[in-house]
């Protein structure tokens, strides 16, 4: 072995100097659209963020982050799963979440909740999808969830988080409508810029 292959040998393992995060996202398009589109705004590479598609309930979102983590050559610091509460109960999916070391970011009734705290607040109850869209379109009138356009949301982020924990200090009170604790994951990016 010459000096040189024997000193790299011998160099030690480097220790990953920034958290890594898992995302992994219920829907296919919208919600892995922003969370590139904030990334990119943040400018910031303290913070990784791997966006796994899954277009499924929450709860087998959950078991797929537990698993794609388990199987990852990579050692996630947080795993997120952003959910829905839409039409499901989310009550045994939470308990799964728990014990697996997951944390959720969930929105009440759906993730345009959160594109909405962008540009307003909002407290009324809002029954469903096409409630929040119209209100959403007010904003983005050509808002599109296969293309959506993070340049419609830039500033509005700080605003969101406030507005959001104002519906829900805590983040977890997903049987809230309206409520999302998106607020939290956004904090943990904008933590480490």
């Amino acid at each position: 072995m010459t000096r040189r292959e024997n000193a790299q040998h011998r160099r030690p393992s480097r220790r990953r100097s920034r958290p890594l995060i898992l995302v992994v996202c219920g829907a296919e398009r919208t919600e892995p659209q922003y969370f590139a589109g904030l990334r990119d705004s943040l400018n910031s590479r303290a913070v990784d963020i791997v966006i796994n598609l899954q277009s499924k309930a929450p709860a087998q979102v959950v078991e797929h982050a537990a698993a794609f983590a388990r199987h990852s050559p990579r050692d996630f610091d947080e795993i997120w799963c952003v959910v829905d509460v839409d039409e499901f109960d989310l009550d045994s999916t939470i308990r799964t979440a728990r014990r697996s070391g997951i944390k959720l970011a969930v929105s009440n009734p759906c993730f345009e909740l959160w594109l909405l705290l962008h540009h307003e607040d909002c407290r009324t109850s809002l029954p469903g999808f096409k409630s929040a869209l119209g209100r959403l379109q007010k904003y983005v009138p050509n808002y599109d969830k296969a293309r959506l356009d993070f340049a419609f949301f830039t500033s509005g982020v700080p605003k969101a988080v406030i507005r959001a924990k104002a519906l829900d200090p805590s983040g977890i009170q997903y049987k809230r409508n309206p409520s999302t604790g998106m607020w939290r994951l956004v904090e943990k990016m904008t933590e480490f810029q």
